[in-house]
């Protein structure tokens, strides 16, 4: 292990696809907006991109053939309430353990996800905060990943230089913003990103971290 690694004293998570599979939540959630708006449901290629992209991003997106109907479908967006959707997530296989062994080493630990008007609720609902030092979201921010604002808020949050900073995360998107702020990147199971780790379960985030802090 070379000797940044064993001074890391960051770990920035993605949301979606890292800590919540929520695959089928968001698929609901946007196909709800496309229904309600008038429009056909949306494409796999185009649930690929709402998967990683702030609420108003996917909307301009799945509407940019429908242009009559944007402003209604924003409206939408704004005002429907994810109540209905968070049955629907699920914590990925081993992350409340693998969190509960993080914070016990003493990391400090944040979220910095594209997520912006369900953030609060997620965070309520699985109790977020009892993990996780900071969560910045899409609201938090003037430019949402992969621009990598949210990332050196948390890094100012923190005090912590990117080389003692590490980011977990599973999208092009994720490579990105890492790449930007110059933070090495876990990539979760996505074998295709360009990482300095790759790990195919959460609980294998543990083998890459110092055993002593």
């Amino acid at each position: 292990m070379n000797r940044k690694l064993d001074q890391i004293k960051l770990l920035i998570f993605d949301c979606d696809g890292v800590l919540f599979d929520s695959r089928k939540a968001n698929f609901e959630y946007y196909n709800r907006i496309c229904s309600l708006a008038g429009r056909p449901p949306i494409t796999e290629e185009e649930f690929h991109f709402v998967h990683m992209h702030t609420a108003e991003e996917s909307v301009k997106f799945l509407f940019r053939n429908f242009p009559e109907l944007m402003d209604q479908a924003l409206d939408i967006a704004r005002n429907l309430s994810y109540d209905d959707f968070i049955q629907y997530m699920e914590f990925e296989p081993g992350v409340p353990d693998v969190l509960s062994e993080i914070k016990k080493k003493r990391f400090f630990t944040a979220i910095s996800t594209n997520r912006s008007t369900t953030m609060p609720l997620l965070v309520k609902m699985f109790d977020l905060k009892k993990w996780f030092d900071l969560i910045v979201c899409a609201l938090d921010v003037s430019k949402p990943k992969p621009h990598p604002e949210g990332v050196q808020k948390i890094l100012d949050h923190f005090g912590v230089s990117n080389e003692l900073a590490m980011y977990i995360g599973d999208s092009e998107v994720d490579e990105k913003v890492a790449k930007r702020a110059g933070i090495p990147l876990i990539a979760y199971k996505n074998p295709a990103l360009n990482a300095m780790f790759h790990v195919k379960h959460f609980n294998q985030i543990l083998n890459i971290l110092p055993e002593n802090r």
